[in-house]
């Protein structure tokens, strides 16, 4: 899932063994939340191995929420558009190696171990030059962002889609300089690096516009801006603008027309910049993801505007058929119905209750709930608490994690105390939220397990959803 997970995921034996030996050595570098705000380390490595970063256009995807499931609809659109598209996300589920995409699928484990083995040099040769100047070597996510180069130079594809691992400015995806730059929803989330207000958060990620390529081969980028809050979009507004950034922004030059709820998804029709896109299957829940959905086929559109073949509603409709958005109100079981969602913060807490009240007819609910200690427990609870008609609150293994006892003593600040219930693990959890949906006397009881992606991860093994596709 991060960093600081001690599994990469199934493979055959061979390559789990190989794989398992280069998942360490990554490890074994400064982890994701140990940030370095500097371009210049995972600059020098990818033009040591041949200007790597420049080897195929960039589609850019920043913001605080949405933007894995924004990256993948992208991917699944230019995909259908009958590109090869390299896809690089974060965090991972269960192996590091859903990060890196190809071809609408994670790289091999093989392949992912050949790649790494074959830029372990030049790793080493900046990790030397770096230490030599008294700075840190590469990090665990700036070597992943190499590594995740290097693949799309390797396969070769014809597009990459990255999403930015946090803020944009001197997020090392940035040392690409995209050809569109994509903003989806920002909120309040990491301030201890990005800042308290959603200006100052705003700004950080507006720097994905800056060209850092002497003869960029993207001089003339374009911004693509999801709905946003006020405060962000007047911040974004005035960054495209002293850049001279083109800016197609949600409700002025494109839009979500329309959305009926449809099963297993909904249907939706889109305001383009070329055209209408009428009746479009999404086979994901929720309001955000058709908004999230209309950035990415706006975003599609402005990356291939100048292509012969213009984009058109069959080739949407194929590409949003294949979208997953694994542990975004992903439903992993049912009798009873368990639905998973990595929310982490207040603006996904609020989603995911309007998701559930909106696509899924719980009669009974039980939230079980895991989170991490950095993060903002009261405002999830505080968005979340009256989705559940009970509490089941635990811990997940992490070093990060916030004590059950810490989150219960939080939750019953918003809930009665009768309605919280804590257990030691997430295993306790689910076994003890199953039994209360099945002794509700509900005819349609529902499980919700929230709080981080590191809880979806261990519900989804726990439940004997290893794969994430």
């Amino acid at each position: 899932m991060s960093a600081d997970r001690d599994t990469a995921g199934p493979t055959d034996e061979g390559s789990a063994a190989d794989l398992a030996r280069v998942w360490a050595e990554l490890l074994a570098r400064a982890g994701e939340t140990q940030v370095e705000v500097r371009l210049d380390a995972t600059r020098r490595a990818c033009e040591l191995l041949g200007d790597i970063h420049r080897a195929a256009p960039v589609i850019m995807v920043t913001g605080t929420n949405g933007k894995t499931s924004t990256g993948r609809m992208i991917e699944a659109i230019v995909s259908a558009h009958d590109l090869r598209v390299g896809l690089f996300t974060s965090p991972h589920l269960h192996s590091v190696t859903e990060r890196v995409r190809v071809d609408a699928a994670p790289i091999a484990a093989a392949d992912f171990v050949r790649i790494h083995d074959e830029i372990r040099p030049y790793l080493e040769i900046v990790d030397a030059e770096l230490s030599a100047a008294g700075r840190n070597r590469l990090t665990f996510f700036e070597a992943l962002t190499v590594l995740a180069f290097a693949v799309f130079a390797d396969a070769p594809v014809d597009v990459v889609v990255a999403e930015v691992g946090m803020g944009g400015e001197w997020d090392s995806t940035n040392v690409a300089d995209a050809e569109v730059c994509v903003f989806t929803r920002v909120g309040l989330d990491h301030q201890k690096f990005l800042g308290d207000t959603l200006a100052e958060i705003a700004a950080t990620k507006a720097g994905i516009l800056n060209r850092s390529i002497a003869d960029t081969p993207a001089p003339h980028p374009v911004a693509v801006i999801g709905a946003q809050d006020d405060e962000a979009l007047e911040v974004l507004d005035a960054e495209t603008a002293r850049r001279g950034v083109p800016a197609l922004v949600e409700d002025r030059a494109f839009r979500l027309l329309d959305r009926q709820q449809a099963v297993d998804g909904q249907l939706i029709s889109v305001q383009g910049i070329r055209d209408v896109y009428s009746d479009l299957f999404l086979p994901l829940h929720g309001v955000h993801q058709a908004h999230n959905a209309a950035v990415a086929l706006v975003a599609a559109e402005a990356f291939l505007s100048d292509d012969d073949k213009p984009l058109d509603r069959d080739t949407v409709a194929e590409g949003f058929s294949h979208v997953t958005s694994p542990g975004r109100a992903e439903l992993v079981r049912t009798g009873p119905a368990v639905l998973v969602d990595g929310a982490h913060n207040p603006d996904a807490a609020h989603v995911l209750a309007e998701t559930i009240a909106e696509a899924f007819d719980f009669d009974y609910t039980v939230l079980v709930l895991a989170m991490l200690a950095d993060k903002d427990a009261h405002g999830v609870l505080e968005a979340l608490h009256r989705s559940a008609d009970v509490l089941v609150v635990s811990e997940v293994i992490s070093d990060r994690a916030l004590s059950a006892h810490d989150l219960a003593e939080a939750a019953r600040e918003w809930v009665d105390e009768d309605d919280v219930i804590e257990t030691p693990d997430l295993n306790a959890a689910l076994m003890k939220a199953i039994d209360l949906a099945n002794e509700s006397g509900s005819s349609r009881p529902g499980i919700v397990v929230t709080g981080s992606l590191y809880t979806v991860a261990e519900a989804r093994v726990l439940l004997g959803r290893e794969s994430a596709e």
